[in-house]
């Protein structure tokens, strides 16, 4: 079935949508290729604002409208994961010498994760712990303008600080 030109007294096919509000592109009509050029030239989406709602809207635009949060704040992910993954909450890590390089050879996985986070094979829990605030301080998308490629090397650090911390508690027990 095809749309007729919703333009007052027009029969032409409406073959173009043209929006009716400003926030909601649900809601539509349909006009014909003459007059949806005529609406494009008469349409002003900022019709109505103030020069600061203007500039606040085209500020929100940039972060696509959804609220942002510094690297800092309370409910940021980083935040919340860096806070968490150094918890010792059950002193697993009490004992911060480097032994369990000692007692097991290390597999490639594990010499990664040390290449990864820059770390020397027999470094300790505590230098590792500062070393993972450090590259996720470095690295953090917030400081790097969203770059996916600092995205992706965080997520390899956050891998690797995983592992690390998960060989160390296994020599632990």
């Amino acid at each position: 079935m095809e749309n007729i030109c919703e333009w007052e007294n027009c029969k032409y096919i409406g073959e173009f949508k043209a929006p009716t509000e400003k926030d909601n592109s649900k809601k539509f009509k349909w006009l014909c290729e003459l007059h949806i050029k005529e609406f494009n030239k008469s349409w002003n989406y900022f019709s109505g604002m103030s020069q600061n709602e203007i500039e606040n809207f085209l500020k929100s635009d940039l972060t696509w409208h959804r609220p942002t949060q510094e690297f800092g704040s309370e409910g940021n992910f980083f935040n919340i994961l860096w806070n968490n993954t150094l918890n010792d909450d059950f002193k697993i890590f009490k004992n911060t010498d480097s032994d369990y390089t000692k007692s097991k050879k290390l597999s490639e996985k594990d010499k990664d994760a040390f290449k990864i986070m820059e770390l020397k094979f027999n470094t300790d829990w505590v230098e590792i712990q500062k070393k993972f605030k450090t590259l996720v301080k470095k690295f953090h998308p917030d400081k790097n303008a969203g770059s996916k490629k600092y995205e992706d090397k965080l997520k390899q650090i956050t891998l690797a600080y995983s592992h690390l911390k998960m060989i160390i508690t296994k020599n632990r027990r």
